[in-house]
């Protein structure tokens, strides 16, 4: 979705659209782990309006990815809602180069020309709607070490963890008591 900055006003306007997910997908997939995918579009819903050369778009997105837990590595979906708020201003005047970026300048970004695009800071806001850890959910107890079963749907039949091998010697000392 591209927006005429002529076109963007002092007054506030709502738009509803939905961002294909094929990109967010392929950016999902570069990494070395592939834990999610979104299972559709995402829907975006923002109000943009202009004060001066700067451009104020905020809103929320919307999307649902199937994931794959760390713990106990079962498919899962998640669903996700994000709020965003960018302030935008011409190239020009952000040229200040990336070292001059602060933490409390994420929200900020630059645009050029007579259009804005809107896709990278959806794209943006997608990818950082999801944890870098995915777990289906936050109580997950993951798979037992010996057997591999799925704890979350019940306890395994392997016996109860009796300390570690390597300090067994320890429990056939004999300690004297002070008298």
């Amino acid at each position: 979705m591209k927006l005429r900055v002529d076109d963007i006003t002092a007054e506030a306007r709502e738009l509803e659209f939905p961002e294909p997910e094929g990109e967010i997908n392929r950016a999902l997939g570069l990494g070395a782990v592939r834990d999610y995918r979104l299972e559709g579009p995402v829907k975006v819903k923002l109000a943009h309006y202009r004060a001066g050369t700067e451009l104020f778009i905020q809103g929320e997105i919307s999307a649902t990815a199937r994931g794959l837990c760390a713990r106990c590595a079962e498919d899962f979906v998640a669903p996700h809602v994000r709020g965003f708020r960018y302030v935008l201003a011409p190239r020009s005047l952000g040229d200040d180069g990336p070292a001059a970026t602060r933490a409390e300048d994420l929200e900020f970004s630059t645009y050029g020309g007579d259009e804005v695009d809107l896709a990278p800071l959806i794209q943006e806001q997608a990818l950082l709607a999801y944890s870098t850890r995915p777990l289906c959910r936050e109580d997950c107890r993951g798979l037992c070490p010996r057997c591999g079963a799925n704890l979350n749907e019940g306890d395994c039949a392997c016996p109860a963890e009796s300390g570690d091998p390597r300090l067994a010697v320890l429990h056939t000392l004999k300690l004297r008591r002070p008298h």
